[in-house]
């Protein structure tokens, strides 16, 4: 029987729990919380990525509520758990494609690498098998491999590609691929883009003619500009938001490759820092392994096994939610 989610999500944070969960054993097994323990504590959860403003919340919160108390780790992860999962719950929301739009024009952003073809495939595959008409598009023209990639996951999905020739001009790519998804009665159009950020002006030039262009045929596109963010950057993914909202208005995040980090912490860390949706989350190869943010599920599974959900409720959590 293949994994559901929220087991795949659990084997996916495997690395990060190990840094973090394991961290929390060591200083814990049982111990007076007083200021040399919080301070461990507090070492950790920056080495973790939470980053130190969310390290200290959670510290005063820990200071106020069990400060010269004897604590076991299980008990410091379920408190932990608890707080991340607070920070985390107002950004966990999942894309939805607005039906009263025909195509809702959602463009995907990031730093090449980062996994924005691959998100893009895996999110027309979810939509389709929900009975939407999906469109993407080949935008990364400059990258013969993105294009390749797109138009694979096309075919096996069974989505139409709109590409260009080699090193085509992207911003009327996607104007001729917003009048034909128009045309054919499209339900979202994925617009793949370069994310050449060591040339930020050469980008944000880019970005900027491919929204302007769009808009001479729907001055309200796109509705949704989604940035995809790889986990394994770690803090590095901070500056890349700060980027690419300056580039464009980012609406919401994807986060990307979990499996392959030991710094989940960053997502706990982007929602404390920007407040943006973070809409879903990647934990393996396979197109089912982009799922739905969940905060409790994502914050359990950050801490450790001690306070995992229970069997029911991680069972209708893997049956809940879109991919993105």
């Amino acid at each position: 029987m293949a994994l559901g989610f929220f087991s795949r999500l659990k084997a996916g944070l495997s690395r990060s729990t190990q840094k973090l969960g394991g961290g929390i054993a060591a200083v814990f097994t049982r111990r007076k919380l007083d200021d040399a323990a919080l301070e461990e504590l507090e070492d950790l959860l920056i080495a973790a990525d939470l980053g130190p403003n969310v390290a200290a919340r959670v510290i005063e919160s820990f200071r106020r509520s069990r400060f010269g108390t004897e604590v076991t780790d299980e008990e410091i992860r379920t408190a932990l758990a608890a707080e991340i999962a607070q920070v985390l719950e107002p950004v966990a929301l999942p894309f939805v494609p607005d039906p009263a739009l025909k195509p809702h024009v959602v463009l995907v952003v990031g730093v090449n690498g980062n996994g924005k073809t691959t998100t893009i495939g895996k999110m027309a595959r979810f939509y389709g098998e929900q009975g939407l008409k999906v469109m993407m598009v080949a935008g990364d023209t400059f990258r013969a491999a993105a294009v390749e990639q797109l138009e694979i996951w096309g075919q096996r999905v069974g989505a139409p590609v709109i590409a260009g020739p080699p090193n085509a001009d992207a911003a009327g790519l996607a104007f001729d691929a917003l009048k034909r998804a128009r045309a054919e009665g499209a339900d979202l159009l994925l617009i793949d883009t370069a994310g050449r950020l060591h040339n930020k002006g050469a980008l944000m030039e880019e970005l900027a003619k491919i929204i302007r262009v769009m808009r001479k045929f729907d001055e309200t596109a796109p509705h949704s500009v989604l940035l995809v963010l790889d986990a394994t950057t770690g803090q590095n993914a901070i500056e890349q938001v700060r980027v690419f909202k300056e580039l464009v208005n980012v609406t919401g995040l994807i986060v990307t490759k979990l499996d392959g980090s030991a710094r989940g912490g960053i997502v706990v860390a982007l929602a404390d820092t920007f407040g943006l949706p973070v809409h879903a989350v990647g934990v393996g190869e396979q197109a089912e392994d982009l799922r739905p943010f969940s905060a409790e599920a994502f914050a359990n599974g950050l801490v450790g096994p001690a306070i995992a959900l229970s069997s029911g409720e991680a069972e209708k959590k893997e049956g809940e939610g879109d991919p993105a």
